[in-house]
């Protein structure tokens, strides 16, 4: 499925023309497709079949209520990193019963108030983590469930700021010490061993360091068997990999089934995020000036890396076109650059496009890790986000304003006492 193609030269997204969406809600803008989300989150559940699983998507990716909600209507559950997000969750009509707790970093209000909510389990990142969960559950008086994050020391051959199974970056634990915490967790009054996890990065295209992490996790479980330590689940982490340019993704189904018929009945939790919403959203962005010079031709628009960071931050490559095909205007190989004053500001480079003042470029893939990463820099207001299904649009989120930006900031007064 592919829900923002050309009908008639124009850029539609589903059934609504790309065009009349600037025109009611202003540029920058993030547009998503309600149908392009649930079709990605359904590859998933349909891939699993009848096997016991629980997909949780990253709220991270894109933590938008009007996304959250169109998942939480799917029976989703969530893989949550920070009590905002769990809130974010709870407050789209989530199940927190549904909600795994990730993250290297979590307080201790942020743990008693999960528990307090009862979420399904914390994925512990290490064992000062594991000790601070045990006592907040013993001053509560409950059970905490449990479930190590295991760092298999794969190399997912991904971005660098992007993996995380290596031994040198700094989520989960080894095997070793991850066999030291459960045996600890194991002979707690207060601590509910259900699971392992794992995660070895993001956009991630090749099966093979998937399979080799599994494997390493299965491993680790036969070991807790022997120490008479069973687990309910396998928790087997996201990162499946989309296609931003020429990437040959994998098999989401190919995937799945290898991983069940290595893991036997156990219960399978995973949590893609990309993969769900990557390719459900767009930023559109309207050109300002056209600027060229000797040798560089530049695309001046209204978006900015605050708003879209990607490409700055990961030198990522998104699809950009006109959203109108024309042959009116100047044809050249255009860099996409924003008002934001670093050279760093750029959406696209050396883009063949025929441009005029004033028309409107889509950059594509944008859903996961756009707006959720967009700042107030240089002072702009964060854009507005649309969520389209079939024929109907609404706004999900407004356009921030300049006033709003310093709503909460006072000037200093210089007063002795």
């Amino acid at each position: 499925m592919n829900a923002f193609n050309f009908q008639n030269k124009n850029l539609y997204a589903e059934s609504v023309p790309v065009s009349d969406l600037m025109n009611l809600y202003g540029s920058p803008l993030y547009i998503y497709s309600k149908s392009q989300i649930e079709f990605n989150w359904k590859v998933f559940e349909n891939s699993f079949g009848a096997h016991p699983h629980l997909i949780c998507y990253a709220v991270k990716a894109n933590s938008n209520l009007a996304v959250l909600n169109i998942l939480a209507n799917l029976g989703s559950g969530f893989d949550i990193v920070s009590l905002g997000e769990l809130e974010r969750v709870i407050a789209s009509g989530g199940d927190p019963a549904k909600c795994v707790f990730s993250g290297v970093a979590k307080t201790e209000n942020s743990i008693r108030k999960a528990l307090e909510y009862g979420i399904y389990c914390f994925n512990v990142e290490s064992e000062g983590e594991l000790e601070q969960i045990e006592s907040v559950a013993s001053s509560l008086n409950v059970r905490a469930s449990i479930s190590i994050r295991v760092n298999p020391d794969v190399d997912a051959k991904t971005h660098p700021y992007i993996s995380t199974g290596l031994t040198e970056n700094k989520f989960g634990v080894s095997a070793e010490v991850a066999l030291s915490m459960y045996k600890k967790a194991s002979l707690s009054d207060y601590l509910d061993v259900c699971g392992l996890d794992y995660h070895i990065g993001s956009q991630i295209t090749d099966q093979s360091p998937f399979i080799e992490a599994l494997e390493k996790a299965l491993d680790l479980i036969e070991e807790l068997k022997s120490e008479n330590i069973d687990l309910d689940h396998i928790d087997i982490g996201g990162g499946v990999g989309i296609t931003y340019d020429q990437e040959k993704i994998i098999s989401i189904e190919d995937y799945i089934n290898r991983v069940i018929s290595k893991v036997g009945s156990m219960k399978i939790l995973a949590e893609p995020g990309r993969s769900i919403v990557g390719n459900a959203g767009i930023f559109v962005t309207k050109v300002e000036y056209l600027k060229q010079n000797d040798i560089k031709s530049f695309a001046i628009v209204d978006g900015a890396m605050n708003d879209l960071i990607r490409p700055a931050l990961y030198s990522s490559y998104h699809e950009a076109v006109s959203i109108q095909e024309k042959s009116k205007g100047v044809t050249d190989s255009w860099d996409i650059v924003g008002p934001v004053c670093e050279t760093s500001d750029f959406l696209a480079k050396d883009r063949e496009l025929t441009l005029e003042k004033g028309d409107y470029i889509a950059i594509l893939t944008a859903g996961a890790y756009g707006f959720v990463l967009s700042s107030n820099y240089n002072s702009r207001p964060r854009v507005p986000e649309v969520m389209v299904s079939e024929k109907s649009h609404s706004l999900v989120r407004k356009r921030e304003t300049i006033e709003s930006l310093f709503e909460n900031e006072t000037i200093f007064k210089d007063e002795v006492n």
